[in-house]
């Protein structure tokens, strides 16, 4: 292939999978969000228990937000960035819903890239998954929005080193917009960050490989989410022959929001009816 179908190649990837450039306002989304997590964290009080460590690395911590008597079960949310940007503090305010149910719920942040490639996030969301499960009894729910998607349904692959006792805790999982199949981001210019090559590309796409049996998975998507990120949704849910629901006029940053609602389609997705 030439340089220049090489270049133009690369500009279609990106715009397919462009976000904020198709979002009205996109740019006043982050200081609202920042803003909402912070007020959440401080509301909370005794009960919001933060900078929990999940191992050596600046990022390897979480925050757990436990519910007022005895947690139902444990919630996790991955948050979203391309692995490139973005941390656990400026999503705090998602766990309103299942807090609101009872459960407790953890946020982890992980190692970006380029200081880690994506199969060591992997390793690291299962850590993060481990360390927050010791801390909260009864059943698992994990979810997470677009990267975050991808680290979620990463937890409910076959290959996940769980023990069999977290394993068989870990009862739903929603990927929320997630990239699973990994293969189109190596044409895009944020590979140059990602590094990814095609058999990691192949060995961290959710949809190629096979579910863990017993572990009940919904993927969850904005209506009016870019096409690539629609076409992700669907690749997922047929491949893994699971359901998924589409989100009426949300688009790819408030897609999330519905966490925040205990008895929202998401957050009746994630924790059941």
């Amino acid at each position: 292939m030439s340089s220049s179908s090489e270049e133009n190649q690369r500009v279609v990837m990106d715009r397919a999978y462009a976000n904020g450039q198709f979002i009205p306002g996109a740019e006043a989304y982050f200081p609202r969000w920042e803003a909402r997590a912070a007020a959440f964290r401080a509301n909370l009080g005794s009960r919001a228990g933060l900078d929990l460590a999940y191992g050596p690395g600046a990022r390897q911590r979480f925050d757990l937000f436990l519910p007022e008597g005895r947690p139902q079960g444990l919630a996790l949310f991955f948050h979203g960035g391309y692995w490139m940007a973005g941390d656990r503090s400026l999503w705090s305010h998602l766990a309103a819903g299942p807090l609101a149910r009872g459960w407790a719920v953890a946020l982890p942040s992980y190692t970006l890239a380029p200081d880690a490639r994506i199969a060591e996030m992997t390793a690291e969301a299962d850590r993060a998954l481990a360390a927050a499960a010791a801390l909260v009894e009864g059943p698992i729910a994990v979810t997470g929005h677009s990267a975050g998607g991808h680290l979620a349904a990463r937890l409910a692959c076959a290959d996940a080193p769980q023990p069999a006792d977290l394993a068989a805790r870990l009862q739903r999982v929603v990927p929320i917009s997630p990239l699973a199949d990994l293969r189109p981001l190596r044409l895009t210019a944020m590979n140059d960050t990602l590094r990814l090559d095609a058999a990691e590309a192949e060995a961290e796409s959710p949809a190629l490989l096979p579910r863990r049996p017993g572990c009940a998975v919904t993927v969850h998507v904005g209506q009016q989410e870019r096409p690539a990120f629609l076409w992700q949704a669907r690749l997922l849910s047929e491949e893994w022959d699971c359901p998924w629901q589409v989100a009426p006029g949300r688009h790819h940053f408030d897609v999330i929001d519905e966490l925040e609602e205990p008895h929202s389609p998401l957050t009746t997705a994630l924790l059941g009816p």
